[in-house]
């Protein structure tokens, strides 16, 4: 059992501490809190419970159809960039004024995961892999799955909102502007791949 853990941590963290969609809300986010990577895994918690249980329960395949990964790509797309540009436009009023984003900690946790077809792929490619595993252990090993996940993400994004919130004082704040640029440029940029892969489906 020991080991089986041991894989979920080290499999988990390599997805979490990659820079991403849900790597740059947090640092957005965390201006204004520090607890904003707990919120967001709490949000990120609400999309990814159901998807693991609908995985356990033998439903991947639902996933793998060509129709749902356009639709999850091209939409994931739009929102992207829609996140992307308000979070390019908020950054002088965050930085300067201490304003916040237009959406809470928890929704931007929910978004960042509805709408990552990623993320699915992740679960359906990396995760069912996991959850086979599990049960090896019984329904234990499923049970012992699910939070051991979730606390390597709770681990790092309230590592990253907490060490934003704590040093934001000492940056510059053209520093703190092109932050918030390459924060936005990252969330289109996945836009642009999503809509690229969505196409790519299409054809």
């Amino acid at each position: 059992m020991f080991s089986f853990l041991l894989s979920v941590i080290v499999i988990s963290l390599s997805g979490v501490m990659l820079p991403g969609i849900m790597f740059a809300v947090t640092i957005a986010k965390s201006y204004k809190s520090p607890f904003a990577g707990a919120q967001i895994t709490l949000g990120h918690a609400i999309i990814e419970i159901p998807m693991m249980l609908i995985i356990y329960f033998g439903f991947a395949p639902f996933f793998k159809e060509e129709l749902v990964q356009i639709i999850l790509y091209l939409g994931g797309a739009g929102m992207l960039f829609w996140l992307g540009i308000t979070m390019f436009k908020a950054k002088t009023r965050v930085v300067e004024k201490g304003q916040d984003l237009p959406y809470n900690s928890v929704t931007a946790g929910v978004m960042t995961t509805v709408l990552n077809p990623a993320c699915y792929l992740w679960w359906v490619i990396i995760g069912s892999t996991l959850i086979m595993n599990s049960l090896e252990f019984g329904i234990l090993g499923f049970v012992l799955l699910i939070p051991t996940h979730l606390l390597c993400d709770l681990v790092w994004l309230s590592a990253v909102s907490i060490l934003v919130y704590k040093t934001q004082s000492v940056w510059g704040q053209k520093f703190q502007e092109w932050l918030f640029i390459a924060c936005s440029l990252l969330l289109i940029g996945f836009g642009g791949w999503f809509l690229i892969k969505g196409f790519q489906l299409i054809i």
